[in-house]
């Protein structure tokens, strides 16, 4: 289902948009640009967590990563024995 909006755009805008588009495909590619860029932004929001998450957890996951490097050594030199 379509729905009909109106949409003010800058003239430089339109411009473009009809010189990348085919007449009558106006929409389509609106919607397509619209999507691509929801997409992307949900993309980079997600990173900027993902990024934000692993700082803050650093600490901790370096804590943890030396005290099973500590085990795994320990483990291995009982083996050698």
């Amino acid at each position: 289902m379509h729905c009909r909006i109106n949409v003010t755009l800058p003239e430089e805008t339109l411009r473009l948009i009809d010189h990348v588009s085919e007449k009558g495909e106006r929409s389509r590619l609106i919607n397509e640009a619209v999507k691509h860029y929801i997409q992307e932004t949900g993309r980079a929001n997600l990173r900027e967590l993902l990024k934000k998450g692993a700082q803050h957890r650093a600490e901790r996951d370096r804590r943890l990563a030396e005290e099973w490097l500590l085990l795994d050594e320990g483990a291995w030199q009982e083996t050698r024995r």
